[in-house]
């Protein structure tokens, strides 16, 4: 029975007396929704919102925003393990296209544009085709970054 008091009044911290969720949790979510970080944008501003909230004084954090601080810091430091996981290994040309292609906003059909053939950018994004040397000056010289990035490293 006490066990139940105990989960029950917890339950009742976060939320307000209509069984929603607390107004501050609300305006949290509002700010920077609970949501995958996809991009160097959404890791900023989720890191943002955790350091205004991390430099509140100790036990100042409503149970809804404590709730909302800790999920924000399980996506951040995923985020974090997954990117330290890439920084050991080299990516392989392909992979590096397509995150500077998601990081710029660019399209398949701006690849083909850049490229010259619709067909190359579709091969070569599905990994069927690699990169030849002109294609390498053009990207290099697109994205503005060295051409050393496109090149396929071996493997001792």
């Amino acid at each position: 029975m006490e066990k139940h008091a105990i989960k029950q009044s917890a339950a009742t911290k976060r939320r307000s007396p209509n069984g929603r969720p607390a107004p501050t949790y609300l305006a949290l979510i509002d700010l920077f929704p609970l949501r995958p970080l996809r991009s160097a944008r959404d890791y900023a501003a989720a890191v943002a919102v955790l350091d205004s909230l991390a430099v509140r004084p100790e036990g100042s954090l409503g149970q809804g925003e404590q709730d909302y601080f800790d999920t924000l810091t399980m996506l951040v430091e995923a985020c974090d393990e997954h990117h330290h996981a890439l920084v050991g290994q080299p990516p392989d040309p392909v992979s590096m296209l397509k995150y500077l292609m998601q990081e710029s906003g660019m399209t398949q059909a701006d690849l083909a544009r850049l490229l010259g053939n619709r067909a190359v950018a579709s091969l070569i994004l599905s990994g069927k085709r690699e990169l030849s040397k002109t294609h390498i000056r053009k990207l290099a010289g697109h994205f503005r970054v060295s051409p050393a990035l496109f090149l396929e490293t071996i493997s001792d």
